[in-house]
């Protein structure tokens, strides 16, 4: 069973209960972890706090060293630590070494931000004062991850956090806790002083909701459903704890009668099935003009239906791998079937393949649905496209705002006036023209409505994690 890190030291958590990560692509067991209680994570509450005034007087360009050392190691153990994420989340094995690359990237450019993070000088209007705004760290934060890019979101909250002088107890996914225990080797074996990182195991209910309330924790940061975002606002409210939720999305693709229609077809494509369906920002609907609506039609469904599937370790190469667990396949299919019965054609796909014990859902494509029916506007998390048409710019724009997401989004044409019309006009926290959604680490991701508040990612993103502290200087 997996310990518990806590003040640079593991830790034995409770032995009852205990929570049993299983192998999507094989339904196999491949460790267990505890469910960590309020009293533990208290100590990890109390260990990063009682690190965190010393970690903040280091001068930021130490802090940053740090985190370099941490890049630098997490490279060297880069296919040990992709083979752990594609066993217990089903990820692509390339797509796993993407993940680690790129976490040793993320923590690398949040380390230049050292010599970077600026105040203001503001003018006064009385004679003789000088008015300066400082941005300083919040203390300890508290960071909830989720399992579809766990190794990734580890260092997307603790880079930032850290850089700008905070320390950080995390709680991994029980779905996904393996990873997590990789960097706290990796942690362990560094020149991190004690306390400034802290991992916990457990669920929701009991290991996360007891990081939430605990009032020694000044931020908070979740990526997860509006369900638990919802409720993890109402358990900090007590507290008036600072939160950055990303909630998810329902990012929707427009298709222009004028767009290359094999590109955007492609694009779509890849953005769906990337990590088997289960990520947040891709295209979730696609809206196509009328004048191109069989033809975009045809082209999506022959690409959807030739990514094959199966065990990313196995012996042959797939295109896509597992849902997270048999719970997410049957949602799907179960969203699949209603949309069908509301009158949505199916193209291709539509059913669960659970053979050997995995949670598998093919590559499917729905035809004629309607704004109204559920698939479009429930979040899906699984391969699954439902296509609606529309006439003009204008009716598409009205569609894709009709949502409860605000996460991502994404416009096909070669007019530029559409695309610009596009950024104004589309209410999204981000929007891709003619390409694939995927974020950059210097960008700002974050959304509107029910995908979230706060966000992460480039200067923004650094700043989420500081306060600001003004000074009146009368002379």
């Amino acid at each position: 069973m997996h310990q518990n890190f806590i003040g640079g030291r593991f830790v034995d958590g409770p032995s009852n209960d205990p929570i049993v990560v299983l192998n999507p692509a094989t339904g196999r067991q491949i460790s267990t972890t505890p469910d960590t209680g309020a009293d533990i994570v208290d100590e990890a509450v109390a260990a990063a706090k009682a690190a965190q005034p010393a970690w903040a007087k280091l001068p930021a360009i130490q802090r940053a060293n740090h985190l370099r050392r941490l890049a630098s190691a997490i490279r060297d153990k880069t296919d040990l630590i992709a083979r752990t994420i594609s066993e217990e989340q089903g990820k692509l094995l390339g797509l796993a070494k993407v993940e680690v690359a790129f976490t040793a990237d993320y923590m690398d450019y949040m380390a230049e931000w050292a010599r970077r993070i600026e105040g203001e000088i503001i003018p006064s209007d009385r004679a003789g004062e000088s008015i300066f705004l400082f941005r300083q760290p919040i203390g300890v934060v508290g960071g909830i991850l989720p399992w579809n890019f766990p190794f990734f979101l580890i260092a997307r909250k603790l880079a930032p956090a850290l850089v700008t002088g905070n320390t950080i107890v995390i709680k991994p996914s029980e779905e996904t806790p393996n990873n997590a225990a990789l960097f706290a080797d990796i942690v362990a074996a560094s020149d991190l002083p004690a306390g400034v990182f802290n991992l916990v195991y457990g669920r929701g209910g009991t290991t996360g909701a007891a990081l939430v309330r605990n009032p020694d924790v000044g931020m908070l940061t979740f990526t997860g459903s509006v369900r638990a975002g919802s409720a993890i606002m109402a358990a900090a409210a007590p507290n008036i704890t600072k939160l950055s939720l990303e909630l998810g999305g329902k990012a929707p693709a427009i298709v222009m009668a004028d767009a290359d229609l094999d590109l955007a077809a492609r694009a779509i494509r890849d953005s769906r099935v990337l990590n088997n369906g289960q990520v947040c920002n891709c295209a979730e609907r696609v809206y196509v003009q009328d004048k191109v609506a069989n033809d975009f039609a045809q082209r999506l469904t022959k690409l959807m239906a030739e990514v094959s599937f199966g065990d990313p370790l196995g012996n042959a190469e797939v295109g896509m791998g597992p849902l997270i667990n048999r719970a997410a396949m049957d949602k799907v299919e179960s969203m699949v079937r209603v949309a069908v019965s509301d009158g949505a054609e199916l193209l291709t796909g539509g059913h669960a393949d659970g053979s050997h014990g995995g949670a598998y859902f093919q590559p499917t494509v729905l035809m004629n649905c309607r704004n109204d029916m559920a698939i479009m506007r429930d979040e899906i998390f699984g391969p699954v496209l439902p296509i609606d048409v529309f006439h003009d710019f204008d009716e598409a724009v009205a569609k894709a705002n009709d949502s409860e997401f605000g996460l991502t989004s994404s416009i096909y044409t070669k007019d530029l006036t559409l695309a610009m019309r596009a950024c104004q006009e589309i209410r999204f926290g981000e929007t891709y023209i003619n390409r694939e959604n995927f974020e950059a680490m210097q960008g700002y991701h974050a959304g509107v409505r029910k995908s979230g508040i706060g966000g992460a990612d480039g200067k923004h993103g650094v700043y989420e994690f500081t306060q600001t502290h003004v000074v009146y200087i009368q002379s």
